[in-house]
């Protein structure tokens, strides 16, 4: 085999290509490591990409007593926290998040927002414009401490520091404190409330709802940046105890587990909930004629429902007495979790069909890709929010049918979408805690790249099979699909690497790429099961502990034992797209004598060469002088039988990407070959290869199952495909090709 290999060395130098210089550099920084790109390893974060051995992380435990008034429409509350320093810092103040406060008249959100209204501006444009000029915030009062001395605070827009009476200890810290506050419910943004004129009820999804702690974390000290609406939340874990009081008739559904299901529920509703458990489908616990009945009247009397969550970064409830609520239980490794939906009449028979049931699918198909579902259930609440909103154990999905019941295929598709996203959410961010106030990303492209892998198993379940018989029609994930995006105007692009606020194109960006990026990852350069491992490692590394970039760049590299800094670099670095073209192709002969003619064929546009014969002999000389004879295999190969292919590509778009070829011989058959994107180590402009085959090659083809998101296919063949001029292209449009 050496003895094969040093001949074919011989031999294919002589084919030209591989002779030539270079374009400079001759040196390609694309292959040069991310290293000082990428913040220096120490004893909390190390090199491989796991958490160090002196890894520390805070913690914040809640107690929340808050009540919800029906007639304003007005949330208020008391809580109490206390928080643990476990840092090896001192710490003089605490800084918490306002998130109400982006609905202050003075909030910043409207004065840096770029809000052009036109004619076909939507409502929930208007509505959000409407919204952020009125008079929300926080109304907040009473800040004190265990012993019920006030504490000095400033608020400084959407966050506010607690100057403390001493400074917490490093490592060993405890500070209590309390405060009282309340807020208008708004009707618009990721969180609000509904109103049904026709019965005068509401819906509400309350989130973002309570101050909470910023983050303290070693790789960016306070997270402090102001919410101005796109970058999402950076969040403290810790146990929360949670009283929310609201009218007697209302359904709530929350954050962790409902304490008190005997004071708050009827007999018949915990009858049901228990049947439900083991029910293969879902089971209604509040019916819709129960619904319809509810609705009638107004009861003006409160129940307090008590939940508590443990290991969490939020706390989110909705509540209304327009809910039908369903439930099922779901397998997750052995483990039963309560997967349960809650939607007014307007949105069946949709959410009824699909909404449970998706929960299910998508807490299995992560767990299975990631880690088990931890928490004891996991809710799906239509209200408010059209688009969809994540917290832990519960989320906001918008989608509802027609008023007529008809269900529009777009609708059907993006309620299933929707759901499996925002129920995803539950890993990427709520668990694999990564800061969505810098890195938009490091939740959303990772979540929807684990969207699209569940996506591919909806046609497989028997609930789907009717509506989707061969592939659920995924708008994110597949390489083709971020091609118009990666065509962009070069300043409409800034690198997956920009922070929350300053992303352009935010939905292609923060979502699209990422994900693209990861699928390509996966199928096109790793493999599958290096990837999967990879993946894997890095959600179990990072569950319930605060990833960055690097954590997870490294870790991909660390686990998989493959070299990705050049792919790090091009897909979340830069904004080059994948424009790799083939230029020419040269088919080489091999003369058995001088007065031997190279004959060309006929009905190719490929050239044919001879390999001048003295550059062969003198090539089987210096193999001799290696002490190698030729064998048969050798003699066979320096035959005409044998097709010598000399082919030049070029990067055109600077994005690196492997070389997947395929090779259409002149007989009907085919053969791909793909080659690491490594081969463009020394020159990323300009490669070139030898191909050896048996057959005569009719046309080489790049990338021909569409894998690398190349922006320009027209240039991916040679010979080129005919291109229809305009007058064959109107004239088959008139009269169907004939």
């Amino acid at each position: 085999m050496k003895k094969c290999l040093i001949l074919l060395f011989f031999i294919t130098t002589s084919l030209g290509f591989a002779q030539k210089k270079y374009d400079p550099p001759y040196m390609s920084s694309k292959f040069e490591q991310l290293g000082e790109d990428l913040p220096t390893p120490n004893n909390y974060r190390t090199a491989s990409g796991a958490p160090g051995h002196e890894y520390w992380q805070q913690k914040a435990d809640y107690k929340i007593k808050a009540s919800l008034n029906d007639e304003t429409q007005v949330i208020s509350g008391s809580e109490t926290i206390t928080y643990y320093n476990y840092s090896p810092d001192e710490l003089k103040y605490l800084w918490l998040q306002l998130d109400q406060n982006l609905y202050d008249k003075d909030s910043d959100t409207p004065k840096t927002g770029d809000l052009k209204l036109n004619e076909n501006s939507s409502f929930e444009i208007i509505n959000y414009v409407r919204s952020i000029n009125s008079d929300g915030g926080y109304k907040i009062s009473n800040v004190k401490d265990k012993n019920g001395n006030l504490l000095k605070y400033t608020i400084v827009k959407t966050m506010m520091r607690i100057e403390l009476p001493q400074a917490m200890k490093p490592k060993t810290g405890v500070f209590t404190f309390s405060l009282d506050w309340s807020f208008k419910v708004m009707r618009a943004g990721r969180s609000g409330c509904e109103y049904f004129p026709q019965d005068g009820n509401f819906i509400y999804e309350i989130a973002q709802w309570f101050p909470r702690m910023a983050v303290y974390y070693d790789a960016a000290g306070w997270q402090h940046k102001q919410f101005l609406g796109a970058g999402e939340f950076t969040l403290t874990f810790g146990d929360y105890e949670v009283d929310l009081t609201v009218p007697a008739d209302h359904i709530v559904g929350a954050t962790g587990e409902l304490q008190n299901s005997k004071e708050v529920l009827t007999a018949e509703q915990i009858k049901r909930l228990e049947q439900a458990k083991n029910a293969k489908d879902p089971v209604l616990i509040v019916s819709q004629a129960e619904s319809e009945q509810a609705i009638k009247s107004k009861s003006k009397n409160t129940k307090t429902w008590k939940y508590k969550a443990q290991n969490v970064r939020d706390f989110a409830w909705a509540s209304s007495r327009r809910f039908i609520w369903d439930a099922m239980g779901v397998d997750v490794n052995g483990k039963k979790v309560m997967a349960m939906s809650l939607y007014p009449k307007e949105a069946n028979p949709l959410w009824g069909h699909y909404s449970t049931r998706t929960i299910g699918l998508t807490l299995q198909v992560y767990s299975r890709y990631t880690f088990d579902y931890p928490y004891p259930v996991a809710y799906s609440v239509n209200g408010v929010v059209r688009g969809g909103m994540e917290y832990p154990m519960i989320s906001f999905n918008g989608g509802r049918p027609n008023a007529d019941g008809t269900i529009p295929d777009g609708v059907r598709n993006f309620v299933v979408l929707v759901i499996i996203h925002e129920v995803g959410h539950n890993f990427f961010p709520m668990i694999v805690n990564s800061d969505e106030r810098q890195w938009t990303w490091m939740d959303e492209g990772l979540n929807t790249f684990m969207q699209y892998l569940t996506e591919c198993e909806v046609p497989k379940q028997e609930w789907a099979k009717k509506d989707y018989p061969t592939a659920f029609p995924s708008s994110q994930g597949p390489a083709a699909k971020i091609v118009s995006y990666m065509r962009s105007d070069p300043n409409t692009l800034v690198p997956i690497m920009t922070n929350s606020e300053q992303i352009l194109q935010f939905g292609n960006n923060a979502y699209g790429k990422p994900a693209t990026a990861l699928n390509i990852l996966r199928e096109t350069v790793m493999g599958r099961e290096l990837f999967d491992y990879a993946f894997k490692e890095y959600a179990r590394r990072w569950a319930f502990k605060h990833p960055t970039p690097a954590d997870f760049f490294r870790t991909m590299e660390d686990a998989s034992g493959v070299d990705l800094d050049w792919f790090w670099r091009g897909w979340f670095f830069t904004t080059e797209p994948c424009d790799i073209s083939i230029e020419d192709v040269q088919l080489f002969k091999i003369p058995i004598d001088e007065k031997t003619p190279i004959v060309a064929s006929t009905d190719t546009l490929i050239k044919t060469k001879a390999l001048n014969k003295k550059a062969i002999d003198e090539s089987i000389k210096r193999a001799a002088n290696f002490g190698m004879d030729l064998s048969e295999i050798d003699k066979a190969m320096l035959t005409d039988k044998q097709y010598f292919y000399g082919v030049q590509f070029k990067n055109l778009g600077g994005l690196l990407m492997p070389l997947i070829v395929q090779m259409k011989f002149k007989d009907g058959t085919s053969e791909t070959v793909r080659i690491p994107a490594e081969v463009w180590r020394k020159n990323p402009h300009t490669i070139h290869r030898a191909f050896i085959t048996n057959k005569e090659v009719a046309q080489f083809v790049l990338d021909p199952e569409l894998e690398t998101a190349d922006i320009d296919t027209e240039n991916n063949t040679f010979p080129r495909k005919a291109t229809a001029s305009k007058f064959q292209e109107m004239k088959e449009k008139n009269t169907g090709g004939k």
